[in-house]
């Protein structure tokens, strides 16, 4: 082959949809995609690494990624809640301040208004309290972000922020006080998804565009021999002229022989959070028709749910409805290490708190835990990264992927890098760069 593709997620399928030359993907489970796999159990339809819906600030990779589906799509108005002090807010915080009570309210748009917090210096905390003022931050920003990330709010650095967290108008902010309607991320109120089979049908779409996929294809050893890329999983070998990996930074490091030990101890050094999501499915059809709800509150332990059958009527079978809950994890966190049937009781306890569950109503149950979740961007994650992703690129391994470039990116710049790469390598292949030319 000409190009061996490790990863069958969305970044490696999208590469491969996308490549001139003869390539082949391997995944090491029995199905491809990556964070974007579906489960369809019980006539429920849910997706495994928490919801992934179709948005983005380039309407042209909006476009794209709906083609793909082709008459299997459907379009959805955002209604989203954050469940603050048992009131159902409307989401983004700042644009449902009305919901609040009036001390609230007041706290929030005062500590907008006359914020004198300094610009901030070195972590996300401080860019939080600059940005918003105390009363949004301490009220919902800074709890809800150190769930999500299951970190101190001070040890996140500031390079992701810009673009994720927009500041809002002062206008709007005012308007959302005094109960004059607002939205807020107006780049996600719309979006698309699947009417049927979950958002894994976005990389089956693409797989029907590849040749060559290996499954159950574990990368255990990646070496070089004569001008070839060796990939081996313990029982077979496969041979190439150009590699691109697209699975775990980490795991391509401790694959490759030859890796020197600083490069291997900066991607060692690179922290991320487990996931686990929790699927809850109900006899009835009543629960609220919101999409999701944003949970700051550190004594309810999941910090999302998501409601799949307001994306796709046919997520749930007639007279049924389910609710998917997110967790971010680590090992030695207490959550890490209860046993799936305690989380499940856990959050459904939780559910009953919040009065979206009650006691005999639940039909289906399942935990599903995600190793590589979300990327933790620390103070020295930006330096140790670059290094790391330098050396891959020196000998001639580019990186593709949300955990292979271990960023947090969307599907929607997933694809746009993995349409890139693929560009990148066709105009190589093109103009003659062959593999020895390639440092090693």
């Amino acid at each position: 082959m000409a190009i061996g593709i490790l990863g069958g997620g969305l970044a490696g399928i999208a590469i491969a949809a996308h490549l001139d030359e003869q390539c082949e993907v391997l995944e090491k489970e029995t199905r491809g995609g990556g964070h974007c796999q579906t489960v369809q159990e019980d006539g429920f339809t849910y997706d495994a690494g928490g919801p992934h819906i179709i948005f983005s600030r380039n309407q042209e990779m909006v476009d794209y990624m709906v083609s793909l589906l082709g008459d299997n799509v459907h379009r959805t108005r955002r209604n989203n809640k954050i469940f603050y002090r048992g009131r159902y807010v409307k989401y983004p915080f700042e644009n449902g301040l009305f919901d609040l009570e009036p001390q609230d309210r007041f706290e929030c748009l005062y500590n907008y208004i006359k914020n004198d917090y300094p610009p901030p210096k070195t972590n996300f905390k401080e860019w939080l309290y600059h940005h918003f003022g105390k009363g949004l931050a301490e009220k919902y920003l800074i709890p809800y972000n150190e769930k999500i990330w299951n970190v101190p709010a001070e040890q996140l650095g500031l390079e992701w922020v810009e673009g994720r967290v927009p500041k809002p108008p002062l206008e709007d902010v005012i308007k959302a006080a005094v109960g004059v309607e607002t939205e807020g991320y107006t780049h996600q109120l719309y979006f698309s998804y699947p009417l049927r089979g979950g958002i894994e049908s976005l990389p089956r779409a693409l797989e029907q565009k590849v040749a060559n996929i290996t499954s159950d294809f574990t990368v255990e050893r990646v070496w070089k021999e004569a001008c070839q890329w060796c990939v081996s999983n313990g029982r077979a070998t496969r041979r190439y002229e150009k590699l691109v990996s697209t699975i775990p930074i980490q795991e391509l490091a401790h694959a490759v022989e030859g890796v020197p030990a600083e490069i291997v101890a900066a991607v060692d050094s690179l922290r991320y959070n487990s996931l686990i999501t929790v699927a809850v499915g109900f006899d009835h059809a009543r629960l609220p028709d919101y999409t999701a709800i944003y949970v700051p509150d550190p004594e309810v332990r999941f910090h999302r749910l998501s409601f799949p059958a307001l994306f796709s009527p046919h997520n749930a079978p007639h007279g049924k409805s389910i609710v998917e809950a997110e967790i971010t994890t680590n090992p030695g966190d207490g959550t890490h290490e209860m046993s799936d049937e305690q989380i499940l009781a856990d959050v459904i306890g939780d559910l009953e708190g919040m009065d979206l569950a009650h006691p005999g109503e639940v039909c289906y149950g399942r935990v599903i835990r995600t190793k590589y979740g979300y990327v933790v961007q620390d103070d020295n994650y930006r330096q140790h990264l670059k290094q790391a992703k330098a050396y891959f690129e020196q000998i001639g391994i580019p990186l593709c992927g949300r955990v292979a470039e271990f960023e947090y990116i969307n599907m929607d710049v997933c694809i746009e890098r993995a349409r890139k790469l693929a560009d990148r390598l066709n105009h190589e292949a093109a103009v003659g760069v062959q593999p020895a030319e390639v440092a090693v």
